[in-house]
């Protein structure tokens, strides 16, 4: 089998496991989106606040350090504690849903009924509210985070796809155990929404907010539920990109590769989101392998914006999206 054509192959398998973990993130914004209509532009800044919580709760590090330090003249930095990976996890995930409950409770509670482009600003000070908080708790420097996961090249296939084919396969641990993991929870998700009784109110809510509240659904408990799922997606999703290249300002840019997913997919499906994933991370390894050396390379910062773009031009509601159609 020709080099070029095994190096697709291999290519292909790390575009799949990347697309996932774009779905991943994709995912908060569709179900906050499709239970209140808001365009959650803080989406990518709850992954990095998660990421640092985590972090600070494992290492054992105190919040607001510098500033306690700075008012009191003390000298305090950790507690002196080492808790594991799943404690830490179980622990951010109690932080997380707080959270979800604050931002119901002192933002958006308030501004029912408002237009979508003031729930939308919202959004974003809410995102600079929450970068700004995570570096007071736990310090703007990068953090290391290791919730032990594997790391490096997969022994097994490299070994196996070199004795097939004469050509080891890189395919790196972390990327395979994230892979599995999405997928899990991408399909707990799907699961939830389609037979359990909140997700079934979810849909319910995404449908028409007046109709549900008719039937005795309370959209607090929707809102809180919502962002709450959103809160552990951006969790898992920061859990992972964390791991993979540090905790620091730029995985909170996660968001904006989630994005084209969304236009791909649409905004208000679960599936779209993951087809909407996996096109785009096969899509621009794909692309950067064939065209990338005759353009200079560097295609995967804007292949899949491009590729969105042409979306919104011949199909603005995305693959799985509700054409809408209004009367003039």
């Amino acid at each position: 089998m020709p080099d070029q054509l095994l190096y697709a192959m291999e290519v292909l398998l790390n575009g799949l496991m990347a697309g996932v973990l774009y779905a991943l993130v994709a995912l908060g914004f569709v179900l906050i989106y499709k239970a209140s209509g808001i365009f959650n532009y803080a989406q990518g800044v709850m992954a990095l606040f998660a990421a640092m919580t985590l972090v600070g709760i494992m290492e054992g590090q105190v919040p607001f350090a510098h500033l306690i330090n700075a008012a009191f003249g003390t000298d305090l930095h950790v507690f002196g504690w080492q808790l594991s990976g799943l404690i830490g996890i179980l622990l951010t995930a109690v932080v997380m849903v707080v959270m979800a409950w604050a931002v119901n409770h002192l933002i958006f509670r308030h501004l029912v009924n408002q237009e979508p482009i003031i729930l939308f600003m919202a959004t974003i000070g809410l995102a600079y509210f929450m970068e700004g908080l995570g570096d007071l708790m736990w310090g703007a420097d990068i953090k290391k985070l290791d919730v032990g996961l594997p790391q490096g090249i997969n022994g097994w296939i490299d070994t196996t796809t070199f004795d097939a084919f004469g050509y080891g396969f890189f395919i790196d641990n972390l990327d395979i155990w994230a892979t599995v993991i999405a997928a899990i929870l991408v399909i707990a998700l799907m699961i939830f929404s389609q037979y359990s009784k909140q997700g079934r109110a979810l849909r319910a809510v995404a449908d028409d907010h007046q109709a549900a509240l008719s039937v005795g659904i309370s959209l607090n408990f929707i809102w809180v539920l919502v962002w709450s799922i959103a809160g552990f997606v951006a969790l898992v999703a920061g859990i992972m990109w964390g791991t993979k290249s540090g905790v620091q300002f730029s995985l909170s840019l996660i968001a904006l590769k989630a994005l084209p997913v969304l236009m791909l997919g649409g905004f208000t499906s679960i599936p779209g989101a993951i087809v909407g994933g996996l096109i785009i991370g096969v899509g621009e390894k794909l692309f950067e392998f064939a065209i990338g050396p005759m353009v200079g390379g560097a295609t995967e910062n804007w292949f899949a914006y491009v590729l969105a773009l042409v979306f919104l031009v011949f199909r603005p509601q995305g693959l799985f999206g509700e054409r809408l159609i209004e009367r003039v």
